[in-house]
């Protein structure tokens, strides 16, 4: 499993990135109006779907981010580190208790 740890890490990584293209997303409006600021007026007409596709491609660095360490980590030691599991847990767990409703709907 040492060595296929890592790869299933860089393997969800990108899937999100390619999900945050993939799924109904406001990439095309970020892009028509110029990328730089366009996620900023939270007043403005598109800007939660602006956010969630930007937010939903940028979580996809912290998989990334730990199997590509944890890749290494294998090659140096030859085992992989609980913290694999350990770090998505604290990242998980929390973003889960404050954004999904307590009744489960």
């Amino acid at each position: 499993m040492g060595r296929w740890a890592p790869r299933l890490v860089i393997a969800t990584a990108v899937l999100h990135f390619g999900w945050a293209f993939a799924q109904p997303n406001a990439w095309m409006d970020i892009v028509r109006d110029g990328v730089v600021g366009t996620v900023v007026d939270t007043e403005a007409d598109g800007y939660w779907p602006r956010e969630a596709s930007v937010w939903f491609m940028a979580a996809g660095v912290t998989p990334l981010a730990l199997g590509t360490l944890t890749r290494h980590i294998v090659r140096i030691t030859g085992r992989v580190t609980a913290q694999l599991g350990w770090y998505p847990l604290l990242v998980g767990v929390p973003t889960a208790a404050m954004t999904f409703p307590a009744t489960g709907s």
